[in-house]
């Protein structure tokens, strides 16, 4: 991969939240990247850490709770030097700079992102005065511009309704417009389709297909639903326990999973048209409080541990071509 396709290089990043009881290690040793263009989907259950990785790029992580402790998140700006934001000042004006204007996010419950004593123009004109530095007149035209883009009807009336006038799917529209107002080279959506129902859900990810087509933006996707990363995602990184252990092409991921953890995934995951019997992954994600002893979080949920499994790291092994896979099975 050619250094110019890069559009963010995350290295080693471990997020550690602090607690009596000592550290949590919520984030441990990830590393990814993120191309220009591309869609990258990060899966697994909840708890897995997908969300403080994302938290961790926008550095808006509870600073009295969390801290990025190691590694590094080198962003590919399109003029200037590369700029690590793992150690950027949350609130500098550096870190401010691109969190909304360079790398943007949407979140899975607008409702908790919009604030509801504002309109939904206000708040979209907020974001375009504070990194467009335009005026009130061309902030709430570029507004009404794009909940036109983001398919909101009447938006010339829309632009002036507050949140709670507006449906779950036309909320999660108009952070889609919020988010993509400022033309961000990164969009993280953090699982935004999770309170929608099946046909909003649908449109959303065809939305943010139509959009990244026009804006060539690189989307980062982060959900557990695995048919929205098979519809969208080009490369797909599988988290567990903070760790990512498997990565590689969507189409790797999904017909030649490699790691124990990412054939459990498929084996549960429903698809039409199939009548096999799904089977779920035994036992759940552990909590970072109780971390299982041994090298691998996933050997007590795992039907082929091994005795090595407990005695040391399992190393991260390229089983083909762009497919790593972080298991002593896989060696």
């Amino acid at each position: 991969m050619h250094q110019d396709d890069i559009l963010l290089d995350v290295q080693d990043l471990r997020t550690y939240f602090r607690t009596e009881l000592g550290p949590l290690r919520a984030v441990d040793g990830v590393s990814f990247t993120v191309r220009k263009g591309e869609t990258l989907g990060l899966v697994g259950e909840s708890g897995c850490g997908k969300s403080v990785t994302a938290k961790s790029i926008m550095q808006i992580l509870p600073k009295s709770q969390a801290e990025i402790v190691g590694g590094s998140i080198i962003y590919y700006p399109e003029k200037g030097e590369p700029i690590d934001i793992a150690v950027l000042d949350p609130q500098g004006p550096e870190m401010r700079n691109i969190r909304g204007n360079e790398i943007a996010m949407i979140f899975q419950e607008p409702m908790t992102s919009l604030n509801p004593v504002y309109t939904i123009g206000q708040q979209i004109m907020e974001a375009v005065q504070l990194h467009q530095k335009v005026d009130r007149k061309t902030a709430r035209e570029i507004a009404i511009e794009m909940l036109e883009r983001v398919g909101i009807p009447a938006p010339h009336e829309r632009v002036d309704q507050y949140p709670h006038e507006f449906s779950g799917g036309m909320r999660q529209r108009a952070m889609i417009a919020m988010a993509l107002s400022c033309n961000p080279r990164l969009l993280i959506a953090d699982e935004p389709t999770t309170a929608l129902d099946v046909t909003v859900e649908a449109q959303i990810i065809n939305l943010l297909l139509d959009l990244q087509e026009t804006y060539r933006t690189s989307i980062m996707m982060i959900t557990h639903d695995l048919d929205v990363i098979g519809d969208m995602a080009d490369r797909v990184i599988v988290m567990y326990a903070g760790w990512v252990v498997e990565s590689g092409m969507a189409k790797d991921i999904f017909y030649t999973p490699t790691h124990p953890y990412t054939q459990g995934l498929m084996r549960s995951n429903p698809r039409i048209g199939e009548t096999k019997r799904l089977i779920p992954i035994r036992g759940s994600v552990p909590s970072l409080k109780s971390l299982p002893k041994g090298w691998c979080y996933f050997a007590p949920r795992c039907d082929m541990v091994q005795d090595i499994c407990a005695k040391e790291e399992p190393p991260v092994v390229e089983v083909a071509d762009g497919h790593f896979v972080k298991c002593w099975r896989a060696c």
